[in-house]
């Protein structure tokens, strides 16, 4: 598993709020692999994965969550801890709790503006 891989769960919020997160977390990890679909899903996903790096910057010009979003990712320890830190600059993130494998770990945190 490459050290970039990464699996993005959303829930909460519209699809504007997902492309928002996905949007900040580009900047580390670049384009995804699949964004949030634009269906009136209560669940979305988006996942990032090969060797393709972002900038690191992170998006300066993230637009207001319309309501919370609890997002979930799931990877390698090194991914998850560069999506959490990169949440956590864009929003204010509340950390919902953690489980880590061997070679796996996933993070579930509460995003609001």
């Amino acid at each position: 598993m490459s050290d970039t891989q990464l699996t993005v769960t959303l829930s909460g919020g519209d699809t504007d709020d997902a492309r928002a997160v996905v949007g900040v977390l580009e900047g580390t990890f670049g384009p995804p692999q699949e964004r949030p679909s634009d269906t009136d899903a209560t669940v979305r996903m988006a996942t990032f994965g090969g060797e393709g790096r972002g900038t690191g910057a992170g998006r300066t010009d993230t637009r207001p969550l319309s309501e919370p979003v609890t997002v979930t990712v799931q990877g390698t320890p090194e991914a998850v801890r560069r999506a959490s830190d990169a949440l956590a600059r864009s929003f204010t993130a509340r950390d919902e709790g953690a489980a880590a494998g061997d070679q796996e770990q996933e993070r579930q945190l509460l995003l609001e503006s």
